[in-house]
């Protein structure tokens, strides 16, 4: 595919090339001249001359797609950061409430739609601010998605519900080569989350991006087991053991954060938000090109991947050791290093409404040999110092809070790599 681009002066007639030859992709690149030559030709009758030092070059399409990741930790060069702002509790849905913990249950119940603690949101809001700052300083392209009204209800033939936020874009956008899927999601506070991100999909879209969206489900009552039985630790254990969760297999749904890449193979979690359903429309979308592999953990809560099973580089994962994998054999076979990460530092008494303490390992890599830590958490920045890898400490306990570290606060756009293999 080509892009044309007009390097200096400027004419009608140029960027008439430049749409042609963004619309005609797979047109060759002598047509594509011609078509630049012709129109720019009927475009000088009409107007002042073209300089002429004008030049186009053509370009190939690939070369220039603001989107692609094979992987955790190519070289990132773009990034989506989530916002903070407006920020609601989702009300207390039986959802919700499958993968939240007792204690905070009557948080829940009190504020379920109204905001969170008003000042602990602005240090949140800061603390993000400060995180991109230090991603711009690192060579990282920062782009954000639209602040959005939460508050508003929104009614469908099956539910009614307010929003939540748009805090962490790993939820909801997997990027996997040049394509960006957007998660159909499991909570119905996050039905309509997606709209905070289309103005940017819909940029690189226009760029040369594949944009997927998932079938998104209705969310009906059937998608969920309204009378999931959890009221202690105990019971969720058995239930994940047993294979229980709070979504059934009534239609797919999946949150994009179920989901881990390594190259040609994505790893995923059956869990309170990713069903079986969810995960064969992923496998059967991505191959043959890209192998899906299920694989589980001893979680009572499992919902999102990655601050249980986290791959920071090729053959290098970091496994959660309060959370066991059941096939880790499987890595240890491949000649993987599997690293357990320490113990968190996070005090018992800071709030964190809708996550574990487990954030600390929710990293998110620069590259090979560099990773966004929390400054707090001194004990995984010297693991990390052990592996060879320079930890960029920045604090983001308030933001932690909202239900996120690093990885999950973060959607990679770009990284410079290639399509690789590095599983066998």
């Amino acid at each position: 595919m080509l892009r044309v681009r007009c390097l200096r002066g400027g004419s009608r007639g140029a960027e008439a090339a430049h749409l042609i030859g963004a619309m005609l992709g797979r047109a060759v690149t002598g047509w594509v001249h011609r078509a630049f030559q012709s129109t720019s030709s009927s475009a000088a009758a009409a107007q002042p001359r073209v300089l002429v030092e004008d030049t186009v070059i053509a370009e190939p399409l690939e070369e220039q797609c603001p989107v692609s990741a094979f992987n955790e930790w190519d070289p990132l060069e773009e990034v989506i950061v989530g916002r903070a702002e407006n920020a609601r509790v989702p009300p207390f849905t039986v959802e919700v409430k499958a993968n939240t913990y007792e204690k905070y249950w009557p948080f829940y119940q009190k504020y379920g739609g109204q905001t969170f603690p008003e000042d602990h949101v602005k240090k949140a809001v800061a603390e993000i601010e400060e995180m991109c700052n230090i991603l711009r300083y690192e060579g990282v392209t920062v782009r954000r998605p639209e602040p959005i009204d939460w508050s508003f209800q929104y009614k469908t033939p099956d539910f009614t519900s307010t929003g939540m936020y748009a805090a962490m874009p790993r939820d909801i956008l997997l990027v996997v080569g040049n394509e960006i899927i957007e998660a159909p999601m499991a909570w119905r506070s996050r039905f309509f989350e997606y709209r905070a991100y289309r103005p940017l999909i819909k940029e690189y879209f226009r760029k040369g991006a594949k944009w997927t969206t998932a079938p998104k489900p209705t969310m009906s009552d059937d998608l969920y087991d309204q009378d999931y039985p959890i009221r202690t630790v105990e019971d969720r254990h058995k239930l994940a053991a047993q294979g229980k969760f709070v979504t059934t297999e009534h239609e797919p749904c999946f949150d994009a954060a179920d989901f881990i890449r390594a190259g040609r193979d994505i790893f995923v979690q059956r869990s309170q938000v990713t069903n079986f359903m969810g995960i064969e429309w992923m496998r059967r979308h991505l191959a043959p090109e890209y192998k899906v592999h299920i694989i589980s953990f001893k979680d009572p809560n499992p919902m999102h991947i990655d601050a249980t099973f986290n791959i920071i580089g090729p053959g290098l994962v970091l496994s959660n050791p309060d959370r066991p994998c059941r096939q880790i054999d499987m890595f240890h076979k491949a000649g993987w290093t599997v690293v357990k990460p320490p113990a968190p530092l996070i005090p018992d008494d800071h709030p964190l409404w809708m996550s574990s303490k487990w954030l600390s390992m929710n990293v998110l890599m620069l590259d090979e040999k560099r990773v966004m830590v929390d400054a707090n958490e001194s004990s995984i920045q010297k693991m990390f110092e052990r592996l060879g890898i320079k930890p960029i400490k920045v604090s983001i306990r308030h933001a932690n809070s909202l239900g996120g570290g690093f990885h999950c606060w973060t959607t990679d756009v770009r990284r410079r790599g290639t399509l690789q293999s590095y599983f066998h």
